[in-house]
């Protein structure tokens, strides 16, 4: 074995799984094909969810002031996202490339080595472990791992290679994105529709704005050369009368409504995370969020399967909770593809629709999807309102001082809290140790209403979701059982 996982694709998604599998204690080997990160920046931002899950790992001050707001859309139709409480329409104006650096910096300094201008070209998986095929610098070579894990983008090599289905809507529409320099456009912020299309504007600083025009009856076209700004310049004036032709496009890129989604998220000891599982319109800026999260969810459980300490299906678990995800987030980005695009003939629709988003419940549903904050996993037996949710934020007072139910899952293990200080607990917790963190701890200032009210104790997954919540002490064990395995005396390198 060259190393027991091999991931291909070094976006969000590959970045972050292979920084998960050195929390977990795994070696890995992460293959790119571009000699050296693009620069470019198709996103601008990241969900309320991604969001936590950044500060989880304690990334967030690495980026800096944050800007949110509360004040997104769905489909084009305004929406206040503080219907649901600590719910925002996402960080906002964090280019895709600098979201890409400080991930590859946090995955450098937990080990992880990035071997650029490697193409995977074909794989075989004999049942113990994967053969992958990869041309570069140094010409063809074989890469063995014990899994393979494709995160490669819409158009995965892995995927077609290990022969994994992807039905869904071929593309029926072509829209274009750029920045360009020295326009002095006014800002288009949630996008104005026109008799043609829809058009989007927005300033990136330094005189350079972010455009993207959509025109209806522009089907993808099978070019032999790559996008010039020309066709976007004049797409642009088409839909808004402005030349723009004169301006410094800084790089220029297409995409498209196309919508597929793999029917398995796993086959054998081949793997998929974020576009190569799933590909759809990136509506809500929940493409590279969506592929940050399914690498959350498979990190910690495949490098506890390498490990050894995996109970049986731990790594099934993937593919049963993140492809239900998958699903919901095609049919948002559907809806909202027809809500936003189409012509004056969805005009009712859209009518009927802004008096429904009117109400607070249908608010609250359409931010919570969207933001990924609603999300809620089978983890078993129990009615306890935080079990199979993320476990929200919350300061904490101990012997030690102060934390917080997030700081403690910087290290990726996963955590008991014990609210009571109860020895029984943590004595039945004990056996776990070299797989979860105990921290003894009083809730500080709990608002009204807080889910930790009446809560003696709440044991965290390393991904940030509850699995077991008290007073319900005799379903610990099972729970411990569930998801960290059998207690054992010695791990597996």
């Amino acid at each position: 074995m060259d190393a027991p996982v091999i991931v291909v694709g070094a976006g969000p998604s590959g970045l972050v799984l292979a920084a998960e599998l050195r929390l977990g204690g795994v070696e890995v080997i992460a293959l790119d094909t571009l000699e050296k990160p693009s620069g470019e920046s198709r996103g601008l931002g990241f969900t309320a969810r991604t969001m936590e899950l950044f500060d989880q790992r304690g990334l967030l001050p690495r980026f800096g002031d944050i800007e949110t707001s509360a004040l997104g859309h769905f489909g084009g139709i305004p929406l206040d996202y503080s219907v649901l409480e600590g719910a925002h329409f996402g960080a906002r104006g964090v280019p895709q490339a600098r979201i890409e650096t400080i991930l590859g910096e946090w995955a450098a300094e937990l080990g992880v080595e990035v071997r650029r201008g490697w193409e995977a070209v074909g794989l075989s998986d004999d049942g113990e472990g994967v053969d992958l095929e990869v041309d570069g610098p140094q010409g063809r070579r074989r890469l063995r791992g014990r899994y393979l894990v494709g995160c490669d983008g819409g158009r995965s090599t892995v995927r077609r290679a290990a022969g994994f289905d992807f039905p869904g809507t071929d593309a029926t529409i072509e829209m274009f994105l750029a920045d360009v320099a020295g326009c002095d456009l006014r800002a288009r912020q949630i996008g104005e529709k026109r008799p043609g299309g829809m058009v989007m504007s927005a300033p990136l600083g330094d005189g350079v704005d972010r455009i993207i025009v959509c025109e209806r009856g522009t089907p993808p076209k099978r070019r032999t050369e790559p996008l010039g700004f020309a066709e976007v310049a004049d797409a642009w004036e088409r839909l808004t009368g402005e030349d723009i032709h004169g301006g410094n496009a800084l790089w220029v890129s297409s995409f498209s409504d196309a919508t597929r989604q793999a029917t398995e998220y796993r086959r054998g000891s081949v793997l998929l995370a974020g576009d190569a599982a799933h590909t759809h319109l990136p509506a809500g800026g929940q493409g590279l969020s969506v592929s940050v999260q399914d690498a959350m969810n498979l990190g910690w459980k495949l490098a506890a399967t390498v490990r050894g300490w995996a109970p049986p299906g731990l790594l099934d678990t993937y593919h049963t909770e993140r492809h239900p995800v998958g699903v919901r987030v095609l049919m948002n980005t559907q809806a909202q593809g027809l809500l936003y695009l189409s012509g004056a003939e969805v005009e009712p629709l859209r009518n009927v629709f802004a008096e429904l988003m009117e109400f607070p419940e249908v608010g609250r549903h359409l931010a919570g999807m969207v933001s990924g904050l609603d999300l809620r996993y089978d983890v078993g037996a129990g009615d306890h309102a935080l079990l199979g949710r993320r476990i929200p934020s919350q300061e904490l007072v101990g012997a030690g001082g102060k934390t917080t139910t997030i700081e403690p899952l910087h290290e990726g293990r996963g955590v008991l809290f014990d609210f009571t200080d109860g020895a029984d607990l943590r004595r039945a917790a004990a056996p776990w140790s070299d797989r979860i963190q105990i921290v003894p701890a009083l809730p500080h200032e709990l608002p009204a209403g807080s889910p930790f009210a009446e809560t003696t104790a709440v044991l965290v997954r390393p991904d940030g979701y509850v699995a077991w919540a008290g007073p319900d002490g005799d379903a610990l064990s099972a729970a411990l059982n569930r998801w960290f395995g059998s207690p054992v005396t010695t791990i597996s390198a």
